[in-house]
Order: structure tokens, then C-alpha cells, then sequence
């Protein structure tokens, strides 16, 4: 949808668990993100969707996100090897990609910068502690600026904030 020239932005969830995949969407939407929101299973998936393979081959019905939420730990391919995929390929080199992982240990947070990740967030074991990180989350996801994403047609497109 358009909307003063500028396009909807659209998160791309990639999240095998969905107990997390339930809790990251109600807290993102309670603290005020209001975007679409699609969820994929793993990184292959997640690349299907980006590339517009089936089931996702209509890019009207699945556009570029803006934003990639993406846990590290997933079957097929895990969140490090997606990363390193689109981080090779040419327009989607640049789009944002946030880790959302229960793992801190320091050696996979220097691994995800070293990849290209733009962001690294822990996930709580405490659920309270966890739908707290979340809502804070969306609250930085309503004020951070992105960079204009790829089209379908090869031509760029700005968007309008999150929320």
C-alpha cells in the first residue's frame, strides 16, 4: 500500500518456534508495531520467500520486507547461513537483519556482526524478562530509519516507519 509515495514496510519473521513466534508478534504489535508481519520457519524458507520461489512466487502477495527478525538455531539452514546467503546477494546485501537468539555466548554475537547482522538480541529464558525485551524491541523499531529496499523490479523503494 502507498502511502505519500512511500511503501508499506513489511518485517520478515524468521522463527522456527512458535511459542516465540506467538509472543514476538503480540508484544511487537502491544508496543506499537503495527506492520505486516510474515513468518517463515527457517533460513531456507526465508530465502524461498526473499527470492519469491514457491509458495511464495507472487510478489504482490510477498514483497521485500524492510526488515529481517531472524533467530539463529533453526532446521535446514540456521541463521548464519542466511545471513552469509544474503549478505552475497547484490540488493539484498543491505537489508537489515536483526538476531533474535536465546544464545549470548559471545563467540555467535561476534560471528553475527562479523556476517553483516545489524543488530543482536538475546531472548530471555523468563518469559516476563522476555516479553520485556521484545516491547522494547518494537518501541527502538518505531524510531530506527531504514535504507530504501530492493523492488521486484529492480528499482528501489523508501518506506514509511514502523508503527
Amino acid at each position: 500500500m502507498e502511502e505519500g509515495g512511500k511503501r508499506a514496510v513489511t518485517i520478515l519473521l524468521v522463527e522456527d518456534d512458535d511459542g516465540h513466534a506467538r509472543l514476538l508478534e503480540r508484544n511487537l504489535r502491544r508496543s506499537g508495531v503495527l506492520n505486516r508481519l510474515v513468518r517463515v520457519r527457517d533460513g531456507q524458507e526465508a530465502l524461498d520467500y526473499l527470492h519469491h520461489a514457491p509458495p511464495f512466487d507472487d510478489p504482490a502477495a510477498n514483497p521485500v520486507p524492510s526488515l529481517v527478525l531472524l533467530d539463529v538455531r533453526m532446521p535446514r539452514m540456521d541463521g548464519f547461513d542466511f545471513l552469509a546467503h544474503i549478505r552475497r546477494a547484490g540488493p539484498l546485501a543491505r537489508l537489515p537483519v536483526i538476531m533474535l537468539t536465546s544464545t549470548d555466548n559471545q563467540r555467535e554475537i561476534d560471528r553475527a556482526y562479523e556476517l553483516g547482522a545489524n543488530g543482536y538480541v538475546v531472548k530471555p529464558v523468563q518469559i516476563e524478562s522476555f516479553i520485556d525485551r521484545i516491547r522494547k524491541l518494537g518501541m527502538f523499531l518505531e524510531i530506527v530509519e531504514f535504507p530504501n529496499r530492493p523492488s521486484h523490479d529492480g528499482s528501489e523503494r523508501t518506506h514509511r516507519p514502523l508503527g
